[in-house]
């Protein structure tokens, strides 16, 4: 594990080669999965999702706009499962195993007030504290 740990934190050329291959092999498994399970979905629901057809002509030109607007749809279904699949467990399982964070403040042995790690003496009681 802990060469794992070396890999990861390591920053060069051939992890970041590595990082794109990988990134290229799971963009086509999210766009799998929003063409073949997210999108079906959404017709199954709302009747089919394709705008293809949807054009005009101005002076001859063609303003495909239908195929836009799939681009779109596209777009926000592919960062939607990304959100939902990747960034929110990976998230979450980094705080998870974040270490908790050092303490700020102790306890007076006298009092009980919450008193500054670094400080000397209480402010509250003035009593002595030992060396932290």
């Amino acid at each position: 594990m802990s060469g794992f740990k070396a890999f990861i934190l390591r920053g060069n050329v051939v992890d970041m080669a590595v990082g794109v291959v990988v990134g290229a092999a799971f963009g086509a498994v999210v766009t799998g999965l929003v063409k073949d399970l997210i999108t079906p979905l959404i017709a199954a629901v709302v009747g089919k999702p394709d705008f293809s057809a949807i054009a005009f002509t101005i002076n001859g030109s063609h303003f495909l706009i239908g195929e836009f607007i799939n681009a779109g749809v596209s777009f926000l279904l592919v960062s939607t499962a990304i959100y939902f699949f990747v960034v929110l467990p990976v998230n979450t399982l980094t705080t998870r195993f974040q270490p908790p964070p050092p303490p700020t403040t102790m306890k007076c042995p006298e009092c009980l007030s919450e008193v500054p790690i670094g400080a000397r003496r209480c402010a509250f009681c003035t009593s002595a504290l030992g060396a932290s």
